[in-house]
């Protein structure tokens, strides 16, 4: 999986979506202009002592992506879709694209990539969710459709000791 985001405004936003690429081995893929440095402070705290460890790739535009990555297979995430992100097929090497926080993804991408826009479900009386709940809502349910390939599944439950005498109630 690969994850884009287009001209992301909020560094905190970015900084979480790093620090989840970096737990799921995704690329994270940028697209220019950011609405910040990527050398300030609250990337880095809210991307903590991961942000050393993300795969990052920057573009000027979406074309440049485009060029790049000819024939790349693109979801992109919009509130304009007819789709929900359930509902797409994601292989192993798809990118899935984020807009601005303030904007979304551009109408005129859209238009050209109508068949790959899918939605994340929820009520008329909210616009949208935060950026960094949205890519991993999307992230994971694609991974889980790719059984979330080189991850580790299960964790180990460290039974608590009591003292005798203690009824640990």
């Amino acid at each position: 999986m690969h994850i884009i985001l287009h001209q992301p405004e909020i560094p905190g936003n970015t900084g979480n979506i790093g620090r989840t690429c970096v737990a799921t081995g995704t690329p994270l893929h940028l697209i220019e202009p950011l609405g910040f440095r990527l050398d300030e402070k609250s990337i880095r705290r809210a991307g903590m002592d991961y942000w050393p460890l993300l795969e990052v790739h920057r573009y000027m535009n979406f074309r440049e992506f485009e060029k790049q990555h000819p024939g790349a297979k693109i979801w992109m995430a919009t509130t304009k879709a007819r789709k929900a992100y359930t509902e797409a097929a994601y292989g192993p090497e798809d990118y899935i694209m984020f807009g601005r926080e303030s904007a979304g993804i551009p109408e005129e991408i859209l238009v050209e990539h109508e068949e790959g826009c899918i939605r994340i479900p929820m009520l008329d009386s909210i616009r949208s969710l935060n950026l960094s709940n949205s890519v991993a809502i999307v992230l994971y349910e694609a991974l889980r459709q790719n059984g979330f390939r080189g991850m580790r599944q299960e964790g180990e439950l460290h039974r608590l000791h009591w003292h005798d005498g203690e009824s640990g109630t």
